[in-house]
């Protein structure tokens, strides 16, 4: 996709933007000319990827703080207002829940998995939405293919998610009235850091041999292939630009065919 700044002059809050895909979002909505205000918990980790949209010539500011914690999504909205004075896009990535036999997970497990990526996203999106308003903006949310096709190992995910998918279509019809753009991304198997440790049993089996280990996977779902965050990001840069506006209430699976279901 050619880099023409299509958003230039825009303020995006890009969370989970330290690592993985939300990173790869924070530099491309960069690149495409947004000023970005970065939010994850670790402040070294934002740094970097602060310096590196800066060294591009671009525009950003981080805002460490844990959205688990009821009062920090206003926070974090407030950042990106005094620092710009507006914020036209949200886009709410951050939160990864545990895996495992459903009878080993217990409360904290599920309520931990519920409190980052709905109830973080729901606060910001409540503390951001005035502003959202005023500037005709965007609000997406990086969701997951396990939302609509939740397995064994994945029940906390897979409610999460699809609690995230009900969620998104709700405010897409708040959207329509308040002409707040409102969408939804669902990856697949995408190698961030988070993969490449879930893959670790799957690569002994193989003798060490990651790609293998990654061709198995690939076997095993029959999808093209394991996404890259760079994936994400060129899609999320899509469906945020002027040209996309049409777009409203789409729940995309972005998984290399991994969803079966109609």
């Amino acid at each position: 996709m050619a880099n023409n700044k299509t958003l230039e002059g825009k303020i995006a809050i890009v969370t989970g933007s330290s690592k993985g895909i939300g990173r790869a979002i924070a530099l491309r909505l960069a690149q495409d000319g947004a000023t970005l205000v970065l939010s994850a918990r670790t402040a070294a980790d934002l740094a970097k990827v602060e310096a590196e949209i800066k060294s591009a010539g671009g525009k950003a500011t981080s805002v460490a703080g844990d959205l688990r914690e009821p009062a920090a999504p206003a926070a974090l909205a407030n950042a990106a207002i005094v620092a710009y004075g507006a914020i036209d896009i949200v886009v709410n990535n951050a939160g990864a829940t545990k895996r495992g036999d459903f009878f080993a997970l217990t409360d904290a497990d599920w309520i931990d998995g519920f409190a980052l990526k709905l109830l973080g996203a729901v606060r910001l999106t409540r503390a951001a939405w005035p502003q959202l308003k005023a500037r005709r903006g965007s609000l997406l949310n990086i969701i997951g293919a396990g939302g609509r096709t939740p397995g064994p190992e994945f029940t906390i995910g897979g409610s999460v998610n699809g609690a995230c998918q009900s969620f998104t279509k709700a405010m897409a019809d708040i959207g329509i009235r308040d002409g707040v753009q409102v969408n939804a991304i669902n990856p697949g198997r995408v190698k961030t850091e988070r993969f490449q440790s879930m893959i670790a049993a799957e690569t002994a089996q193989h003798g060490g041999d990651v790609n293998a280990a990654i061709q198995e996977i690939v076997r095993k779902l029959n999808i093209v292939r394991v996404g890259e965050p760079e994936d994400v990001a060129n899609l999320a840069a899509f469906i945020v630009s002027p040209q996309s506006r049409y777009l409203q209430g789409a729940l995309i699976d972005l998984d290399g065919g991994q969803t079966k279901t109609i």
